[in-house]
């Protein structure tokens, strides 16, 4: 049956009973009832409203309301979507290298995308090894210590523990950009800066991994205490009920963390523009990118811009695809007091 009879039947057994209930009689009361009962019997089934047409009327509404969200959130999404696109255009554009006052190119072709691999002023990939190998590395140490931390302060109870967590969150709200001087610093003290910027930002991204450790310890706490004394009875330490017990019951936590890990270094261009202080082989694909944009290249480079930014989009919105539902699921059972 289609949606339209449907909702004709629905209108018509409506406006049947509305019929009904117009013509339906009511009998007088009881002539032995007080006249305040018969008052009150008249107010309560006599003189009450007859029924009216409600779920048409609902059902118009609701139509009105949702065509109107739909119609907001499609604006919404158009407006969030115009700048990617934009992107998108200008990448296969071939007849300039300069930013141009159109989007739509008049010639389309792959010109500015064989030049980012071919031209040497670009060093694309380099950038784009930088920026994966520093994704890699922080994804698997970085979940490691915050996987290891919240495990820690989720299950036990330690003299200390409140002010240690209390203490990890007002230092999260300061931003890192604050000591850069003094990261510098001590990172060209080590040979961390310039050309080996990238293992710098490594150790800088996993050192404070550990003050994160709230949307997995939330996580953890919503995992019951009842197994980890089962398996304390069996004698299981605590390295076992972690690595064979929570673990495997954590899945979505762990993979938000790694996925969190991973992204990072893809959109780091304060602080990765800063360590390599100008050194073409040290920036991740951010800064390399945003290199290509200065006031001498802009005219020759723009378009090559685009289709870099292209590329690096292309693999971090495959990997946030696939595992989409493993991120909200990290997300909203992280999203717990405990």
């Amino acid at each position: 049956m289609t949606e339209q009879e449907t909702s004709q039947q629905i209108l018509d057994f409506d406006v049947d009973f509305n019929a009904a209930a117009a013509n339906v009689e009511i009998d007088p009361p009881d002539p032995n009832f007080t006249q305040t009962e018969q008052t009150e019997f008249r107010k309560r089934f006599v003189d009450v409203p007859r029924p009216v047409s409600r779920l048409v009327g609902q059902r118009v509404t609701n139509r009105i309301a949702n065509t109107v969200i739909y119609i907001v959130l499609s604006i919404m999404c158009i407006v969030w979507l115009l700048p990617f696109f934009g992107i998108v255009f200008e990448s296969f554009r071939c007849e300039s290298t300069g930013l141009e006052g159109y989007i739509f190119p008049k010639k389309w072709g792959f010109d500015n995308y064989v030049r980012l691999f071919t031209d040497p002023t670009s060093n694309f990939l380099r950038w784009f090894g930088n920026t994966l190998a520093m994704g890699l590395i922080t994804s698997v140490v970085q979940t490691a210590f915050q996987l290891a931390v919240s495990y820690a302060l989720s299950r036990n109870r330690f003299k200390g523990r409140k002010f240690l967590m209390n203490m990890m969150l007002v230092f999260g709200m300061f931003p890192g950009f604050l000591t850069l001087i003094l990261l510098y610093t001590l990172l060209s003290d080590w040979n961390l800066t310039m050309t080996n910027a990238p293992w710098g930002l490594i150790l800088i991204y996993i050192a404070s991994s550990g003050m994160g450790y709230y949307i997995a310890k939330g996580f953890f706490d919503t995992i019951s205490h009842s197994l980890d004394e089962a398996a304390r009875v069996d004698g299981a330490t605590q390295m076992q009920i972690f690595f064979k017990i929570i673990l495997p019951l954590s899945k979505p936590i762990v993979i938000y963390t790694i996925l969190m890990g991973f992204m990072a270094p893809w959109g780091d261009f304060v602080m990765a523009t800063f360590m390599a202080n100008n050194t073409n082989n040290g920036y991740n694909v951010a800064a390399g990118l945003q290199w290509l944009l200065t006031d001498s290249m802009i005219n020759d480079y723009y378009t090559t811009f685009c289709a870099g930014g292209v590329l690096v989009a292309i693999p971090i919105t495959i990997l946030f695809m696939l595992l989409q539902k493993y991120y909200v699921a990290g997300v909203t059972g992280g999203a717990v007091k405990g």
